[in-house]
């Protein structure tokens, strides 16, 4: 799985947009990076930019554009409301998918040295990129702005962690860090009052409110931590809402937070009616409410990725004001390029129609992908049907975990379908390369060598993930509703099919791959995987025989 973060980082120029636009230019100009966002602000003469991609690029694009900003704006001649040290003023990293903090963290401290080292700029970590959380909180830190940091650099206590600990007239400081992902979220009420949804937010929000006793002024938090929350009233739309920030996603998600707010509004005899999220969202905070509001329902978690996010539009009324885009709104769908999902995104018999042509690719590795998909997609199903089964209540969840459990594995096999092609198509780009010079002729030589490993290890892959996903298979044979036990069984043979069909392309690419002892090496582990996997089909077809019984 891709590992995405995202960066936003604050550029001091709200005004010159040419600027502006040399400095995103840089970003636009590093594969694998989106750019998603540019607010300019002319009152606060700052430019909030947001980037997304895998976390080379994403550092990659955040050195070349503080590089630019140092060389096109002089903070000796900024002026702005908001507070600022440079003309990089902070760049934070933020994890989306598939990273952690601490990953994410060091990805901010390689952006922060090579700032530092390579451009002269002092540069400041800050939040959880800062090991010394006595300097982590970006307000402290930037304390004094630009004009106060000639003096400030000099202490001691504020010796830059990268760079010259002397002020760079022109450029300033830049703070570099890794910090939670924010979401801006909105929830409607059925109500024009301001005072009422302020005392909604007031009851959730972690500052919660200030109330007395014993005569004392004491604060009462709310009972959602990192939350911050007011009431307002939007004219827009004729309601008042409750604006929250979720500052940590993952100690309060976006369906807790809103869960929280309809038990409170329900408390004071208002009715919550829908929510907006403003801005972009990860994947995984609309999976992750599908499965909380599948759950409470007792029904299986183990459903496409496009009906968890579907239940959890509904869920929440994310389309109450507005259509709700799942395409516009996502970050990794952002992210996603047609070229990578070209053939799971075909009908049926344009799928097929695409085999039977001329051309090479989709080859016997990428069917055998599907195969594999088509095989654990079934045990799925059988488990979903399990876990709603009438008079079997009481095994709702354990299905649900199974189901879970194959859709992931499905998932996994529907991207490899793809993935094969571009392994094929790695291999054809690498042998049209120039060979007229010694040069040419190495770099073209090592580019086929990589390519062809490439292409040697896709379908190893799928042959390690259809094993893996026969586990599932075999569950629902022995446990499974026993009306779709036929179903498991054409499973396991779909699995047998994609692993064995996989293994095919194995070998085959090994033929060309100079590097005797790695295909020796996976050749030997793809005929244990073989063997393992026609052992456990012919198990499988044992127990769905027996069931049969005919």
């Amino acid at each position: 799985m891709q590992q995405i973060i995202e960066c936003v980082p604050n550029f001091s120029e709200g005004n010159d947009l040419n600027i502006i636009k040399q400095i995103t230019d840089q970003i636009e100009s590093v594969e694998g990076v989106r750019l998603l966002n540019v607010d300019p602000g002319k009152a606060t003469n700052r430019t909030v930019v947001t980037l997304v991609g895998n976390p080379e690029a994403v550092i990659e694009a955040a050195f070349l554009a503080i590089k630019k900003a140092g060389e096109l704006i002089d903070m000796s001649k900024h002026k702005g409301e908001h507070p600022r040290m440079g003309a990089t003023d902070v760049c934070p990293l933020i994890p989306i998918a598939n990273i952690s903090m601490e990953e994410t963290a060091k990805f901010a401290q390689q952006l922060a040295e090579r700032v530092g080292n390579e451009l002269q700029i002092p540069v400041y970590l800050y939040e959880d990129a800062q090991p010394d959380k006595s300097r982590s909180n970006l307000s402290v830190i930037r304390a004094g702005e630009y004009e106060g940091f000639f003096k400030k650099i000099k202490e001691p206590e504020w010796k830059p962690d990268f760079g010259p600990a002397e002020f760079d007239t022109k450029r300033g400081g830049t703070v570099i860090g890794a910090r939670d992902f924010l979401v801006a979220y909105n929830i409607n009420l059925n109500t024009t009052s301001t005072r009422r949804a302020n005392a909604i937010a007031f009851d959730v929000r972690e500052a919660g409110r200030n109330v007395e006793e014993n005569g004392k002024k004491v604060n009462k938090p709310g009972t959602l931590k990192s939350v911050k929350a007011i009431g307002w009233y939007i004219e827009e739309y004729g309601v008042a809402q409750i604006s929250m920030n979720l500052t940590n996603i993952n100690i309060t998600p976006v369906h807790i937070a809103f869960d929280e707010v309809c038990k409170k509004a329900d408390a004071r005899g208002v009715r919550v009616t829908g929510s907006e999220l403003v801005g972009l969202v990860p994947l995984k905070s609309l999976t992750d409410a599908g499965k909380y509001f599948l759950k409470k329902q007792k029904r299986s978690v183990g459903v496409a990725e496009k009906e968890l996010i579907k239940i959890a539009v509904k869920s929440m009324g994310l389309d109450e004001l507005g259509p709700f885009k799942p395409e516009e709104r996502i970050i990794e769908y952002l992210l996603k390029s047609p070229v990578d999902s070209k053939l799971v995104n075909m009908t049926l018999s344009d799928f097929a129609d695409e085999t039977s042509s001329e051309s090479p690719a989709p080859g016997g590795g990428s069917i055998s992908a599907y195969i594999g998909s088509l095989g654990i997609a079934l045990a799925t199903m059988v488990a979903n049907l399990s876990s709603h089964k009438r008079g079997w209540d009481d095994r709702w969840e354990e299905f649900s975990n199974w189901a879970e459990k194959g859709e992931q594995f499905k998932t996994e096999l529907v991207n490899l379908v793809d993935a094969d092609t571009k392994a094929f198509n790695k291999i054809m780009e690498a042998f049209s390369l120039p060979k007229s010079t010694d040069d040419e002729k190495t770099i073209r030589t090592n580019a086929i060598q990589e390519a062809t490993k490439f292409a040697i290890e896709i379908p190893y892959k799928v042959m390690q993930v259809t094993y893996d996903s026969m586990e599932v298979i075999k569950a629902m044979a022995e446990i499974g509703n026993p009306n779709s036990v036929s179903d498991a069984g054409v499973g396991a043979l779909c699995a047998r099919s994609a692993v064995m069909g996989a293994f095919m392309n194995v070998r085959i690419n090994t033929t060309d791959y100079n590097d005797k002892n790695f295909v020796a090496e996976i050749l030997k582990s793809g005929k244990e995987i073989e063997n393992k996997t026609i052992a456990l089909e012919s198990e499988i077809l044992k127990i769905v025989d027996g069931k049969l019984g005919n």
